[in-house]
């Protein structure tokens, strides 16, 4: 039977046998021993290690009344480890024990960091965490902030819940060391280090004040001084934090804008993998009919725009934390020669496109009409629903993209009908197509190309109420003008279709208007008289 004894090991009470305190009582004595007279912070490092094994023990002891064995002993130094010298200060000690390997334990915990804090050392403690950067952590408290103030309310809540690490064991817990001796005296030996060189440094400041206090010329100026001194503080204060808000809002936008691009840039990347042209998007008028192709010309946009941006970001990110490096010279290089690059397949594809759209032209198709005097002609308009559908058709220089038996077209409803008295007896139509070329003969080919249709049927004109078109001609002002010569004594039967596509500015007889439809129309001498009636002859008209 052995007997028990209480010990206060770190501020806590145990019940600990007599061979295990035994064992316990030569190895702090050892450490102590290793550590040396003249140890720089020696009682410190005691009291940690102290208060480390204390910490280890009461997880192994849940109930006040258990005993503290050898067996728990021996756990506490496997995860404490030994001093480096621990052979040469206690020799039979390690005879009579066995040997120990080192505890790679390093699990973090969560505290808040005291030494690197603005506020509270959250966003710190975080960063140790998640070993990131703690601008980043910051950043993401920002944006959280900026977007519904999201940030304010988390970092309250982990200020009030998380402990902050003031023992040495804690620190080294929240960085993700193993709590042993040899880091805990060498975090110990650290702050010892930076706190001698803080006192250094006031020192010598001090000394320097002093100095130019009990001077000459400081007794004389000594108060304009302080007051130049205090208000010079001041605006260097509010400089810092005006730059540090411009830092955030530069941060913002060029985030902002980089991750705009890169969604936009996968969207389009994948409606056009898909084939899924308009109605998403709509490329730049200079996309279409370039000579280079189209994802290299998006690739140059998104640089054009995207570099500049990171680095700004980068700029915002270096106003808010010196530690953010700049660019290295060859990345700055790099980064210039890609947007130099873009800039110029841009500018090479802007002057194409300029240049391919700098001439008019026109095809025009000449239609007889085999219709004699007294005829009455009736002229509809219809659409292809399978293309576009609208319950209200009309003329308008609007450009959809569709597709015909897996080829991409442009669908248009620029289609406008005039009526003009024909110079001679027989009735025509002029069909003039529109389109804009490099130079006048491509420009008329351009115009011929246009698929536009209709049909004569006995006393029936139907036209298309669309036009259709290569793709890369969208932006080349398209249209499809319809001018019918008729001749005198020649009815025209106006149907509801046609009452958005009369054009009322080029048409010369009369001016149209949508209460023109449905109703019969002779041309006489003097224009178009409306017939009241379905005409019989002439006698029974009205002119308008």
């Amino acid at each position: 039977m052995n007997n028990t004894i209480n010990i206060n090991l770190g501020g806590f009470f145990f019940h600990i046998d007599e061979i295990a305190y035994k064992k316990l009582k030569r190895y702090l004595d050892s450490i102590s021993n290793s550590l040396g007279d003249n140890s720089q912070g020696k009682s410190e490092i005691i009291a940690d290690i102290e208060a480390r094994i204390s910490e280890l023990l009461s997880e192994k002891i849940t109930d006040s009344r258990q005993v503290v064995n050898e067996g728990d002993i021996d756990n506490i130094i496997k995860i404490m480890g030994q001093p480096e010298d621990y052979v040469e200060a206690e020799e039979s000690y390690k005879n009579s024990s066995r040997s120990y390997k080192r505890n790679s334990y390093n699990a973090k915990k969560l505290f808040r960091d005291g030494e690197d804090k603005f506020l509270g050392g959250v966003a710190s403690g975080i960063a140790h965490y998640l070993s990131v950067d703690v601008i980043w952590i910051r950043l993401s408290l920002l944006a959280l902030l900026f977007g519904g103030g999201f940030g304010v309310v988390i970092y309250i809540i982990l200020w009030i819940l998380l402990p902050e690490a003031k023992t040495t064991a804690e620190k080294l817990q929240m960085e993700g060391e193993p709590v042993n001796i040899n880091n805990i005296e060498k975090k110990i030996r650290e702050e010892f280090s930076n706190v001698s060189e803080n006192v250094k440094n006031v020192a010598n400041q001090t000394s320097e004040k002093i100095k130019k206090t009990f001077s000459n010329k400081t007794k004389r100026n000594n108060g304009l001084e302080d007051f130049i001194d205090v208000v010079g503080k001041i605006f260097t204060l509010l400089f810092k934090i005006i730059a540090k808000f411009i830092g955030v809002i530069i941060i913002i936008t060029a985030a902002t804008v980089i991750l705009a691009l890169i969604i936009s840039g996968f969207s389009i990347g994948s409606f056009d993998w898909l084939n899924a042209d308009g109605g998403f998007y709509q490329y730049p008028h200079f996309f279409y009919g370039a000579i280079l192709p189209r994802w290299l010309l998006t690739l140059s946009l998104f640089l054009l725009i995207g570099i500049p941006f990171i680095i700004l970001l980068v700029l915002g990110l270096k106003i808010l934390s010196s530690s953010v490096r700049q660019f290295s010279k060859a990345t700055s290089l790099t980064f210039l020669s890609v947007w130099l690059l873009a800039l110029l397949s841009l500018i090479f594809t802007g002057i194409d496109y300029v240049a391919s759209n700098s001439s008019h032209g026109q095809y025009v198709n000449k239609i007889p009409l085999n219709y004699v005097k007294n005829d009455t002609i009736l002229l509809k308009m219809r659409n292809d629903e399978t293309f576009y559908y609208s319950d209200n058709l009309r003329s308008d220089s609007n450009k959809r993209q569709v597709q015909i038996n897996g080829v991409n077209k442009v669908y248009s409803n620029y289609v406008k009908v005039n009526v003009k008295k024909s110079n001679s007896k027989k009735g025509y139509i002029i069909i003039r197509k529109h389109s804009k070329g490099k130079s006048r003969i491509n420009a008329n080919n351009n115009a011929k190309k246009i698929d536009y249709k209709y049909k004569i049927n006995d006393n029936k004109i139907i036209l298309n109420a669309y036009y259709l078109s290569d793709c890369n001609n969208i932006w080349k002002d398209e249209k499809i003008n319809i001018t019918f010569y008729l001749p005198k004594d020649l009815t025209i039967y106006f149907d509801s279709s046609v009452k958005n596509f009369l054009d009322n500015y080029n048409n010369s007889i009369a001016n149209f208007d949508k209460i023109m439809t449905n109703k019969y129309y002779t041309m006489t001498q003097d224009g178009l008289y409306y017939e009241r009636i379905k005409p019989l002859n002439k006698n029974k008209t009205n002119k308008i």
